[in-house]
């Protein structure tokens, strides 16, 4: 497993039309129970991280923090994004599949 293997998924999401960017609707996303994994850039800034981290804990949403905005964003094509919200569950379970088979080479 590569991290290579997530930043695909990733891709394969916005492509598919699975995956919700930005805070604002990122935000409401969560809030309207649409996205069930969240992708929170390690390098984003850290009040909106704590703000994020703290309502996906309240709405019972799946997070991970991982990889930088350059690397995240690139995987979909864009530049300088730092949340990346699933609204797929086979999407979102792949993902953190994924993502866990890497966790002694990701710093999660």
């Amino acid at each position: 497993m590569t991290m290579n293997n997530v930043l695909t998924l990733i891709g394969f999401a916005r492509k598919s039309g699975n995956l919700i960017l930005g805070e604002t609707l990122c935000v409401e996303g969560i809030k309207r129970k649409k996205i069930s994994l969240m992708i929170i850039a390690t390098d984003l800034n850290d009040s909106t991280k704590r703000k994020i981290v703290q309502l996906c804990e309240s709405e019972d949403v799946s997070y991970k923090i991982l990889f930088t905005k350059d690397v995240l964003s690139k995987s979909i094509g864009k530049d300088n994004y730092g949340l990346f919200g699933i609204s797929n569950k086979k999407f979102s379970r792949a993902l953190i599949e994924k993502i866990e088979a890497l966790t002694p080479e990701v710093n999660l």
